[in-house]
């Protein structure tokens, strides 16, 4: 027997409110991660509420408990984000790479990953939960990525005769990922430490004391 013209359009139609339903419910988690995020970083994991999130979400609470049953598993969601958009962060910085190798991408990546942070909740909060001594283990996925990539790129710059005679590349990688994630901290509560002024200053004050051609390299960044 041969379907109906009646019955292929009766399949079309349950197809159509099918991905009408998974689009509801994509732009319903990522929402979900966004009020979080926002939520998360403005008062701590601890003190974070399920509530107070599918408020800001402009959702019911059954409906985030169907999309995440607890609030660890949404707190690992929005770790899971963060680390999407820190790879864009890398991917901005490896393609601005040019004239001044590797100690001026990371200078570079570390102003794009500033101005990121000053704009992108989520991304702030993958960095604020990793760092939260009262969130659950496993959520420092975001900081330990910038952590390994600095490490990494001064390993680039060292083998490239880049860093003076007796700097330890993991000796600078600590400095920086100590500053740049301790500026993050700051300010929470001043907002000028996440500032391109304050970094250009930090790089400026670092870099005699670890380039070999500190004045090629420039502390405000190249773009």
């Amino acid at each position: 027997m041969f379907p109906t013209w009646e019955q292929g359009a009766g399949s079309g139609a349950m197809e159509s409110t099918y991905m009408v339903k998974q689009e509801r419910a994509a732009r319903t988690r990522s929402a979900l991660i966004a009020a979080a995020a926002e939520v998360f970083s403005r008062e701590g994991y601890c003190n974070a509420s399920l509530v107070a999130i599918s408020g800001q979400a402009g959702v019911t609470n059954g409906a985030l408990h169907f999309h995440f049953p607890t609030k660890s598993a949404l707190a690992a969601a929005v770790t899971t984000a963060a680390a999407r958009r820190f790879e864009g962060v890398v991917a901005q910085g490896e393609r601005r790479m040019g004239q001044g190798g590797a100690l001026q991408l990371l200078i570079d990546t570390s102003h794009v990953l500033v101005c990121r942070l000053r704009e992108d909740t989520v991304l702030r909060a993958g960095f604020d939960l990793g760092g939260d001594p009262g969130s659950p283990q496993g959520l420092d996925e975001v900081s330990g990525l910038w952590q390994r990539w600095v490490e990494s790129t001064l390993e680039r710059a060292d083998t490239a005769g880049e860093l003076l005679e007796g700097v330890s590349a993991e000796h600078v990688a600590i400095a920086v990922v100590a500053g740049t994630v301790g500026f993050q901290v700051l300010a929470k509560r001043d907002p000028r430490w996440a500032s391109h002024r304050v970094l250009t200053r930090f790089w400026c004050l670092l870099l005699p004391r670890v380039s070999a051609v500190p004045a090629e390299l420039r502390g405000g960044g190249s773009g």
